[in-house]
């Protein structure tokens, strides 16, 4: 009994087999498991430029960071300054002013991503505009080449997964208003890992930047809150393909580009309305994602159908996107967007005892 009470006072992050902590911690610590990688060091030597402009990286940055677990009989995947950099471009960051976290992304200053990012965030005040606003770009302290643009921290916008068909449609409105970009901009690659939200309203306790489900000092798991009847915003992001044609420019490009390989007029040589283009991903991505995978999306095809037409001229507009969708959305039954979105490959028997927990739940939630 007394050696089962020693065990379980034991913290989280120590072994528990003291025995056996030099080969499991020391070893690869020593070894340079936990170093910084390459494209770590890069943001490691422009630490104190990015402090001094008001954003401080995480501790792992700093010029003199020593593992916190050297020394100490903690574990190294316990420890928040053992995290790696999962994307080399772009690191987290606190804005010192307010302690907001804030994404930064490095880029070349003479390609057109950066000009039209910031062509972008002159229409930041308009709710119609889904396009991730640019909050600062500061000139890079050793490479004049490239700038740092410095924009919201953001999530993938299917984690956590989409649980009612409510969720859904909120998630549609938005980026059919319109397409999400001002006039005259497209993205040339809508795909599932462009298109992110702001998920503070999920996380009022904030999760880590990296370990997206682990609290920020990666201690636990981090548990979301219910999308319903919460305001997230959702957010197109990643312009390096884009395009901004002048006001009375015919919107046709070349160029074979893009996450999506099933938009079927893309060519690197024959020009193609660069629209439409958008139109076909857009709705191909919410046919995969949505009207595919769930029951009861069938109301979806209204919208996904004239989208995804092979011939691009017989696709819609992005302003006859926006008013098929508020059409087939008016003849909805409000009481569908409380109804939990089941997967299509769910086995009956599950989809009814789910569906069944779901409306106990809903009711207990009303009382």
């Amino acid at each position: 009994m007394a050696a089962q009470d020693t065990h379980k006072r034991v913290p989280r992050g120590y072994p528990q087999n003291p025995n056996g902590a030099e080969s499991y911690m020391e070893i690869p610590t020593r070894t340079g498991a936990y170093d910084l990688i390459p494209s770590e060091v890069f943001w490691r030597e422009r630490y104190r430029h990015l402090k001094e402009a008001g954003y401080v990286l995480r501790p792992r940055y700093t010029p003199d960071w020593k593992p916190s677990w050297a020394d100490t009989e903690m574990l190294p995947n316990h420890r928040e300054d053992s995290v790696m950099l999962m994307n080399h471009q772009i690191i987290d960051a606190r804005r010192r002013e307010d302690n907001e976290r804030v994404a930064i992304k490095r880029v070349r200053s003479d390609t057109g991503e950066l000009d039209i990012m910031k062509f972008l965030s002159a229409f930041e005040d308009d709710n119609t505009n889904h396009t991730v606003p640019l909050l600062a770009v500061l000139p890079d302290p050793f490479d004049k080449q490239l700038s740092l643009m410095v924009m919201p921290f953001l999530r993938p916008f299917d984690d956590p997964e989409f649980t009612t068909i409510g969720e859904v449609v909120e998630f549609i409105d938005q980026m059919v208003e319109p397409l999400g970009c001002p006039s005259h901009t497209l993205t040339r690659d809508i795909a599932l890992a462009n298109i992110m939200m702001d998920a503070k309203p999920l996380y009022t306790d904030g999760y880590h930047p990296v370990w997206l489900q682990y609290s920020e000092d990666i201690s636990h798991v981090v548990a979301p809150l219910s999308r319903t009847g919460r305001s997230i915003r959702y957010f197109y992001i990643d312009f390096d393909l884009s395009i901004r044609f002048p006001d009375d420019a015919l919107p046709y490009a070349v160029g074979d580009v893009g996450r999506d390989a099933e938009v079927p007029e893309l060519s690197p040589d024959v020009p193609y309305d660069a629209f439409k283009v958008d139109i076909f991903a857009l709705g191909n991505l919410l046919r995969k994602e949505f009207e595919q995978r769930y029951n009861s999306m069938e109301f979806l095809r209204r919208l996904i159908d004239p989208m995804t037409r092979r011939q691009p001229e017989s696709r819609p507009t992005a302003d006859q996107i926006l008013v098929e969708w508020q059409s087939t959305r008016s003849e909805l039954n409000e009481s569908l967007f409380r109804w939990r979105l089941g997967p299509k490959s769910e086995p009956a028997i599950g989809r009814m005892f789910n569906d069944t927990v779901a409306v106990a739940r809903r009711l207990v939630g009303t009382l």
